[in-house]
């Protein structure tokens, strides 16, 4: 895949994810922040375009959707979290994703794992802002997020498998 469809692609998927982040979103009272199903669309733009594009629609899709929401005090912290969910999900997943036949579990660890680095980022981010006590609070609602995203992520990137060229030959 050549670079100018690479960085369109990436762009392309910021928005998706700013959307997706925007059209559902459940605030959570305790923390200023809120509940959403935008992680799905990082977690394809990493597996299918690779780490790095992964980085940059995760970063910049997430804080831009928290800056349209009224949430900008979460939006540099936002903009570090998704963008390395991002390249995690794309690091470790996109190499086992291309070529698959089915989807492969390396794929979902992966989703697995940058979820799992989204909650502790959140967690800490919470708690530098708000007291760790406080930040407590999102820890379920963080996790349900990241788990529905895997789910809804993987079902899409199983439609995907077989089509051809979605996978970027350079991904990362």
């Amino acid at each position: 895949m050549d670079r100018m469809r690479t960085f369109t692609l990436t762009g392309l998927f910021a928005a998706l994810v700013a959307l997706s982040t925007m059209v559902i979103h459940v605030p959570v009272v305790a923390t200023g922040g809120f509940v959403n199903v935008g992680d799905a669309m990082i977690f394809i733009a990493g597996i299918l375009l690779g780490g790095k594009a992964g980085l940059l629609a995760g970063g910049i899709g997430s804080a831009l959707a928290d800056v349209l929401l009224g949430y900008s005090h979460w939006a540099p912290w936002t903009l570090v979290i998704k963008g390395i969910e991002g390249w995690i999900a794309g690091r470790l997943g996109s190499p086992s994703f291309r070529g698959a036949k089915g989807l492969p579990k390396s794929v979902i660890m992966a989703q697995a794992l940058a979820a799992a680095w989204m909650v502790l980022g959140y967690y800490l981010a919470g708690g530098f802002m708000l007291g760790f006590k406080v930040a407590l609070t999102e820890i379920p609602a963080n996790l349900i997020q990241g788990g529905a995203s895997i789910l809804f992520a993987s079902i899409l990137l199983y439609a995907l498998r077989g089509v051809k060229g979605i996978v970027s030959e350079r991904a990362r």
